[in-house]
């Protein structure tokens, strides 16, 4: 099954299910209230865990070749998934959340006959099982919980989570044989909360609530175990603890806190990191950006250690942790707080502003004329379209066309996300398909692109009338970006990876761009998307 249609079709799941949910969301009683330790001033609808789990799970029940230990993981996944809908419903307790959580982990590691075996300093010689299958339970719980409390601001949840299944998938698939379900479902899950960060990113219209963080930690759990102890045995047992990040030490410093204090130890409290943060004068999206930057570290330094000694990753893993905790310390003891910066006022009506405001126009047109014109164009030049990329192509099509026709003028949806899927999937096929003769000419695609990516930060800054503020979902993405840029000659998903998410940065940037100023149905843009999807469904069916 091919990963990245398993990514796009979680994405579109999770894209369209998300609206409907919040509307119901009043109604089913799963709204988060204001209080004391919380950010937002508004009740907040906390459903995204539904889009998250759906776009998920569905691809995996149609189209996975279902074995003892994935069919584990989904009936898990529902479970934990069912216990978390209710508790963002009806406020369960801690210690009823803990029955569904043991259920879930003891499906993957009794049905599904997943144990750790090996561990830091241990290695080679196994754990016996009345060792391994307790630590193993307690460890995937821990990371349940552990992503749990890590959601406390936008996006960070959902953001530190994709930082560590993307390196997740990159050493299942880098690993010979049987590391098919761990990038499936790694990308399955990708696709769950790139679709939910739609929507999660300050300010957030959506949360995630406990059916999406539960989840989220289940799966972190499941594959770093599934990597480390299973697919690729040469890793060493110690590379999840950067995997998995910042969360994992997070829990463990609050519940020392707590424990110091004498509190309850499941008991909320502010003293996570975000909120230690937000205390010293830290904005909400400064301090979702500076823990992104930290869970980065971790991923890229897993991704570059992997092979290395058990006390080399601990060693950089304890140490980042104590420094950062150390910083966090001084500053609390010290009263420090991040000051206030002024913000020098601009001369608008000089005649140096008007020439820089025409600049930022010609750019956005050349924006606006070239992305439709090269998404129809390239569909129509791609050799060889796989069904898959065929069927849901016809199905956005249609989906589009009758928008188009009975929606309204309004930004939809439907339209946003066929404009996006279809970006991603010309893209990404005419890279794996690009002509061995046209090798030429790569320097030339090259330079279009840098082109498009100079045009689209050159509009952004000078343009007047274009409303796109940058967010903490923009800084994932240049982390995203970057993490990706390390492994420049690395194949992933049969086509060189750095290539083709930097093309599609840019390409989903003109993108958006180009639908933040065009209003109404019937612009190039949705046309173009829908000539492509149609060219793309009829080739790829014929």
């Amino acid at each position: 099954m091919h990963a990245l249609f398993v990514f796009i079709t979680a994405m579109a799941i999770s894209i369209v299910v998300l609206p409907i949910m919040v509307r119901l969301a009043p109604y089913t009683g799963m709204m988060d209230q204001p209080g004391a330790r919380k950010v937002h001033a508004r009740p907040i609808p906390r459903v995204g865990g539904i889009g998250i789990v759906l776009g998920a799970l569905a691809p995996l029940l149609a189209w996975a070749p279902m074995d003892n230990l994935l069919l584990a993981y989904v009936i898990g996944s529902l479970v934990l998934f069912g216990f978390g809908a209710l508790d963002d419903s009806r406020e369960l307790g801690h210690y009823v959340k803990f029955i569904g959580q043991f259920i879930a982990v003891g499906m993957v590691v009794f049905y599904g006959d997943l144990t750790i075996t090996r561990v830091p300093f241990l290695d080679p010689q196994p754990l016996p099982p009345s060792i391994g299958v307790p630590f193993t339970v307690f460890a995937m719980v821990g990371m349940i919980n552990a992503i749990n409390h890590s959601d406390g601001l936008d996006g960070l949840a959902g953001g530190e989570s994709l930082l560590s299944l993307l390196g997740i998938a990159f050493l299942a698939y880098q690993a010979e044989a049987g590391a098919n379900q761990a990038v499936v479902a790694a990308c399955a899950a990708m696709g769950g909360i790139v679709g939910f960060l739609r929507y999660n990113t300050y300010p957030a219209k959506v949360f995630m609530g406990d059916s999406g963080s539960q989840f989220l930690g289940f799966t972190l759990g499941f594959l770093a175990i599934l990597l480390t102890q299973r697919i690729n045995t040469a890793l060493s047992p110690a590379l999840p603890a950067l995997l998995l990040g910042l969360p994992v030490i997070d829990i463990l410093a609050v519940f020392y806190l707590r424990a110091k204090g004498g509190m309850n130890l499941f008991r909320a409290t502010r003293n996570h990191i975000h909120h230690r943060l937000l205390d010293r004068g830290f904005s909400h999206q400064a301090s979702v950006v500076l823990i992104y930057s930290t869970q980065a570290f971790f991923v890229l330094s897993a991704l570059v250690l992997m092979y290395e000694a058990d006390w080399i990753i601990l060693g950089l893993y304890l140490g980042v942790c104590s420094l950062v905790f150390i910083l966090l310390t001084r500053a609390e003891r010290s009263g420090w707080r991040v000051a206030d910066t002024a913000v020098m006022p601009g001369a608008p009506g000089s005649w140096q502003a008007a020439l820089l405001a025409r600049i930022g126009r010609w750019q956005f047109s050349f924006i606006q004329i070239w992305i439709p014109l090269s998404l129809v164009c390239l569909s129509l030049v791609i050799p060889d379209i796989p069904r898959d990329f065929a069927v849901i192509s016809a199905v956005l099509a249609i989906a589009m066309a009758l928008d188009l026709i009975f929606g309204n003028e309004g930004r939809s949806v439907v339209r946003q996300g066929s404009v996006f899927v279809s970006a991603m999937f010309v893209v990404y096929l005419y890279t794996l398909h690009f002509p061995p003769e046209a090798e030429g000419y790569k320097v030339a695609e090259i330079g279009i692109y840098a082109v498009l990516g100079i045009s689209i930060i050159i509009t952004l800054k000078l343009a007047k009338g274009i409303e796109f503020q940058t967010t903490s979902a923009d800084y994932l993405t240049l982390f995203i970006v970057l993490l990706v840029g390390f492994f420049k000659d690395i194949q992933f998903l049969g086509v060189n990876m750095a290539e083709v998410v930097v093309k599609s940065v840019i390409v989903l940037y003109g993108c958006e761009l180009i639908s933040n100023r065009s209003a109404g149905r019937w612009t190039w843009l949705n046309l173009a998307s829908l000539g492509s999807l149609g060219v793309l469904a009829l080739r790829g069916l014929a």
